[in-house]
């Protein structure tokens, strides 16, 4: 009997493992297939179709989705469609700019602070942490103030207030790679900090800096939707995603969903789409990650 309700427990543990396999695989390819999607959207449709995405047609305006406009018109007959594909351009820009400037510097912070240790460590945990007191769309609205609204403003306030996770992150995997032999076994055979950190510490903490960059380019392109909705972000004749939200409330309000839901998905969709994939490459790069989620 107790072979038999361990061969039962034996199956029942495959049966999971496999069924968790088989949604990791379901959310990769699922993931990868949207964010080609994206992709390509963002490459093909502007030569594609010929139309020119500022072209106003009073005529036209807020026209149902149909094959002359697959996503419909906005509230002056412009294409929706080549909006969106403008739209989700510039906010990948922004997105990836501000998510490898905040990238650089929180890895930079985080390891000076791992590897000095001491005061050191102590002064700037404490600068990130309040720094961190105050909210992220507070102190963006404060940054993209000082400046004339554009593209590199919103950048800089993104990645001003975004470098403090990663610093967190970067710092906390230079502290377990200290306690390491290998790095006790350079600095006792007479390697400088300065040696150890560049040689051991960083390459060892670049797998999961590039996962923390991966993982804020959605973060920082909803940031820059929710700055330009609020009109503290790009030019409004700029067709950033949150620009168009903010654009299509009216039209929204007298029944008119398009101009809402489409610019909305274009968002959703490449958060998703970088979700699922990073999450595979944590669980790649994280074998004990790996492991728990198999059981």
């Amino acid at each position: 009997m107790a072979d038999v309700a361990a061969e039962k427990t034996g199956t029942v543990w495959h049966s999971r493992r496999g069924d968790r396999r088989s949604t990791r695989t379901l959310r990769l390819r699922t993931s990868a297939v949207l964010l080609t999607a994206t992709v390509l959207a963002v490459l093909l449709v502007p030569p594609l179709v010929q139309l020119d995405q500022q072209a106003v047609d009073l005529a036209a305006k807020l026209e149902a989705p149909s094959l002359a406009h697959p996503f419909g018109t906005d509230d002056v007959g412009r294409d929706l469609l080549l909006r969106c594909v403008y739209g989700l351009r510039v906010s990948l820009l922004v997105g990836v700019a501000a998510a490898l400037t905040a990238t650089v510097v929180g890895t930079a912070v985080g390891a000076l602070a791992g590897a000095l240790g001491g005061w050191v460590d102590r002064g700037v945990m404490r600068a990130v942490d309040t720094i961190s007191s105050v909210p992220h769309l507070l102190l963006g609205i404060f940054v993209v103030a000082v400046f004339r609204p554009g593209v590199w403003p919103v950048v800089a306030s993104v990645a001003l207030t975004h470098w403090l996770s990663t610093a967190r992150i970067v710092r906390a995997e230079v502290l377990s790679l200290r306690a390491r032999a290998h790095i006790d076994a350079a600095v006792s055979g007479g390697a400088s900090r300065w040696r150890v950190t560049v040689r051991h510490l960083l390459p060892g903490v670049l797998p999961q800096a590039a996962l923390a960059a991966v993982l804020m380019v959605p973060h920082a392109m909803w940031h820059e939707s929710a700055l330009s909705f609020l009109g503290l972000g790009l030019p409004t004749h700029t067709a950033s995603l949150g620009n168009l939200i903010q654009e299509a409330r009216g039209s929204l309000l007298a029944g008119q969903w398009w101009p809402t839901l489409f610019p909305g998905l274009f968002i959703i969709v490449p958060t998703l789409a970088v979700a699922g994939l990073a999450g595979a490459w944590r669980e790649r790069i994280n074998p004990r990650r790996r492991s728990e989620l198999m059981l």
